[in-house]
């Protein structure tokens, strides 16, 4: 995940509430250690070994966080993929089947290449926020590099966790709560996102947001949208009223999709 992570707890008593961050960032580590693909022996580095026709079993939140994976490959049609990395390399996608029974995955071809940037983030990001809560500290709010966030209660006498949508001092501003919200575009790293259905860099040159319940789903989902046209986008939105996307425009983002817009009432 190589990213920088910031943990704020709201709470009366300080230090239950720094113990519960670090609590937090003692999970990530251990996250870190299964899902990094630069950890030698983490289980994604280990499943980059996999002949065609082997398997491996596999943690426990490796194979959560695959689980979602797969599913928001499904949902998106291929614009999410969590193995686009491969296309530098193979002449295809590889196949891969996920045997939740035996907690374990298999390779059908290729090399499984895996690379969670686009959901580990935000997977972390969960089950972090769920450790918080089972501290009984349900105000927080949670930063994984600057572009996901998940935010559990709102502060007292808030409305929600103010959050921009672009720079820090955009005025373009949500108040979340018990939601997350994850950006993606070029402006930092340049054309780092490939169209895993053509291997080819994502067409969108503009920014674009995603409001979802969970932070997997949000940070999967706006790397995706990098990649659907503006009408798959709107249809994958139509079949899920959870998510709502953002689209960066010259007059500022505009929403797409039911969900309602967070706002300080």
């Amino acid at each position: 995940m190589a990213t920088h992570y910031e943990v704020r707890v709201a709470a009366e008593e300080r230090t239950y509430a720094a113990q519960a961050a670090q609590a937090a960032f003692d999970l990530l580590d251990r996250l870190e250690a299964r899902l990094s693909r630069y950890k030698p022996n983490s289980d994604i580095a280990r499943l980059a070994q996999l002949a065609p026709g082997e398997k491996l079993r596999v943690s426990e939140p490796a194979l959560a966080c695959l689980q979602i994976a797969k599913q928001m490959e499904q949902i998106t049609q291929s614009a999410f993929c969590p193995t686009p990395a491969a296309l530098q390399t193979q002449p295809a996608l590889p196949e891969w089947n996920l045997l939740a029974a035996e907690q374990s995955i298999q390779c059908v071809s290729g090399r499984l290449d895996f690379d969670l940037g686009a959901i580990g983030k935000g997977f972390a990001l969960d089950r972090m926020a769920e450790l918080i809560r089972e501290w009984d500290c349900p105000s927080f709010l949670l930063v994984a590099g600057g572009s996901s966030i998940l935010a559990g209660d709102s502060p007292t006498d808030a409305a929600g966790w103010s959050c921009g949508l672009g720079e820090d001092d955009s005025p373009h501003r949500i108040f979340l709560s018990n939601a997350s919200l994850s950006g993606s575009g070029l402006a930092v790293k340049g054309a780092h996102i490939l169209d895993p259905r053509s291997g080819l860099p994502a067409p969108r040159q503009s920014r674009a947001w995603i409001l979802a319940d969970t932070a997997a789903d949000s940070d999967a989902l706006s790397t995706a949208c990098m990649v659907l046209s503006e009408a798959e986008l709107i249809g994958i939105l139509e079949r899920n009223h959870s998510w709502l996307a953002f689209l960066e425009t010259e007059e500022g983002p505009r929403p797409l999709g039911r969900r309602s817009i967070p706002s300080p009432a």
